[in-house]
Formats: structure tokens, sequence, C-alpha cells
């Protein structure tokens, strides 16, 4: 993939999609900044990547504070040199009647995953620009692309992202950076695993019953595995996918065609 040598900042990094993405990266040889709330959890990652001989950097911030976002991308420009790649993984996934929608839920969905996602495109882009190369790409969802009952609010967000994506790619396209998103289904990771305990307390059903029909929403019939998403993510950081921008990719066997 040649990018040994390039810097990655990866929020949402301490699990999930995250963690499997600031993994890839570390093992085609970019150094990674790898962020999120939880501090255990972004060392673990850290330490991850240090045992395959990759450089990483564990960083504590919240994406839907901008003051974090700017702190976050400081340190990593201070013990990195620069970010050439961002990937945008940190989001929350929140489901309920859309009339029994709190406007706390709203908010915080809308803030966390397209003011997050925006916030770090913004502080991204300049130091970009400037050196004509740079990779962005946010983890965006089917439900950007489709709508599902009880998940306005997430839907909505997701929407935004993408919106968000086409906006900013066609701002820099002839700017040596690419800006892409990519929608996976439901991922094999512990954001689905509290879907499905939510599911579970709602109806009552029983959890293997729920994740089932969760993987036969599918035509696959599977859930996709976070490390699936990752290789997506790793090829669009490659100048092997240089002409491709401004898109939404999906990683979801099928779901929406």
């Amino acid at each position: 993939m040649r990018l040994a040598e390039r810097r990655a900042l990866v929020t949402g990094g301490g699990r999930g999609i995250g963690r499997a993405v600031a993994l890839r990266l570390a093992k085609a040889g970019v150094a990674v900044a790898v962020a999120s709330r939880t501090r255990g959890e972004v060392d673990a990652v850290a330490e991850e990547v240090q045992a395959l001989g990759g450089t990483s950097l564990p960083l504590v911030a919240d994406v839907a504070r901008p003051e974090d976002v700017e702190g976050m991308f400081r340190a990593a420009r201070t013990a990195l040199g620069g970010v050439d790649i961002l990937v945008s993984a940190a989001g929350v996934a929140t489901s309920a009647p859309l009339v029994r929608t709190s406007d706390e839920v709203w908010r915080s969905t809308l803030e966390t995953n397209l003011s997050g996602a925006f916030y770090c495109l913004r502080e991204a882009l300049p130091e970009m620009v400037e050196a004509g190369w740079g990779r962005i790409v946010t983890i965006a969802s089917i439900a950007g692309k489709t709508g599902h009952p009880y998940i306005a609010a997430y839907s909505a967000s997701k929407h935004g992202v993408l919106g968000l994506t086409k906006c900013a790619a066609l701002e820099v396209a002839e700017k040596g950076v690419t800006i892409n998103a990519v929608c996976p289904g439901y991922v094999d990771t512990a954001m689905t695993d509290a879907s499905v305990a939510r599911i579970v307390e709602r109806t009552g059903r029983a959890q293997g019953e729920v994740r089932r029909h969760l993987a036969e929403l599918s035509p696959q019939k599977r859930l996709i595995e976070a490390e699936e998403v990752a290789a997506l993510v790793l090829y669009l950081c490659g100048d092997e996918a240089r002409g491709i921008t401004g898109q939404a990719l999906s990683v979801d066997g099928g779901t929406v065609v």
C-alpha cells in the first residue's frame, strides 16, 4: 500500500471497527494515534500496535467537544509530526420510537456522530491541503442510506455524515485529498451487542434469536466482521484509491443495493 511513514489519527479507536482500522493501518507501516473517551481501551490498542512493531499514541478525547478535537490533533501533530490520514470511527447508536426520543438523546447522537465528524474534518483539512496529500474516511452506516423504524436520531446523523462527506470531498478534489465514507451493516462488535441487549430488554426475546434476526437482515445471512470494514478503509487510504472521493461505500452483504 506504500503507506509507510504516513501518520494516522483514528477516533473511536478503542474497540470495534476503530480498533480494527488502527491495527490494519499499523500493519501497513502507518504511525497511529488512537483516540476514544476511555483511557483503558486506547491504552490497550496502543499496546497492540506497539506489539506489531508500530508507533502508537493513545489519546483520550470526546469528538463531540470541539476543544477536545483541537487538543487531540495538537497532541498527534506534536508526537507524530502531522496527520496524513483521518479515520473518524467514533460514534454512538441509539434507538427509540421517534415520539419517545428525548431532546438529550437527539442532541447527543447528532453531536457525536455528525458534529464530531465535522469537527475532525475541519481540523484535518488545512494541513492535508497544504501538504497536497490526505485521506479522510468516516465510518457511517447503511442507516445513512435508508430508513428503519426506531433509529430516527441515528439514521439522521448518518445521513448527515454522507452529505458532509460529499460536500467536503468536492471542495478539495483538486488538492490531493480524498474524503469518503464507509457504510457497514450490522457488524459483530460491542455496539451491536448493546443493540441486541436493548432489543432483548424491550421485547423479551432471547439474545440468540435477536442476533440471528440481525444477521438475517443481510442477504448473506451473517454479521459483518470489523476486519472487513478495516480492509476497505486501508484501501481507501492508499494511492491506488486516489480516484475515489465523495463516495459512500457499503459493506453490508448486499443489504442496500
